[in-house]
């Protein structure tokens, strides 16, 4: 089925219409700006050398304890504006990470970031896709991996190729 010029979308997914192509654009370059994904972040770090960015986990001492990503910096939000300039350096942007999707505590902890200067993106998925996807990660008795979800991460691929 096609959809014919002029004709009024009764269903909601084009009651309002698509934005003009030069505005999604704007919109998704702006979007880019601001997150990355677990993926994306996965690869930066598996490289070797430097990544480019500093990987904050902004979650508790509790919640870091019970698993967190190797190589990430533990600073909780509510420590941030006190602790920022002791970590961390403003020329070097910062990751940050949370729970998961239905956690808010990494763009708590971008806007508390930013605020004080620092260049910051959020990591989509936070933890929880970081461990769906099958990426090691560290707890207090030591390292772990799951397998990969295969309804976050392809099976037996090393990429999506998003």
């Amino acid at each position: 089925m096609t959809h014919q010029p002029g004709a009024t979308a009764t269903h909601p997914v084009l009651r309002v219409p698509p934005a003009a192509p030069a505005e999604a654009v704007a919109h998704f370059r702006a979007s880019l700006a601001f997150h990355t994904d677990v993926s994306d972040v996965a690869a930066a770090l598996h490289a070797g050398g430097d990544p480019g960015f500093v990987l904050l986990d902004s979650r508790s001492a509790e919640s870091w304890d019970q698993g967190h990503i190797p190589g990430a910096v533990h600073l909780p939000t509510a420590l941030i504006a006190e602790r920022a300039p002791h970590l961390l350096d403003p020329a070097v942007p910062v990751v940050t990470y949370c729970w998961g999707p239905g956690c808010n505590g990494a763009a708590r902890a971008a806007l508390a970031l930013a605020g004080l200067g620092y260049q910051v993106k959020e990591m989509l998925g936070g933890f929880e896709y970081w461990a769906r996807e099958g990426f090691g990660y560290e707890t207090r008795e030591g390292e772990g991996r799951r397998a990969a979800d295969p309804l976050t991460a392809p099976a037996g691929a090393g990429r999506c190729g998003c």
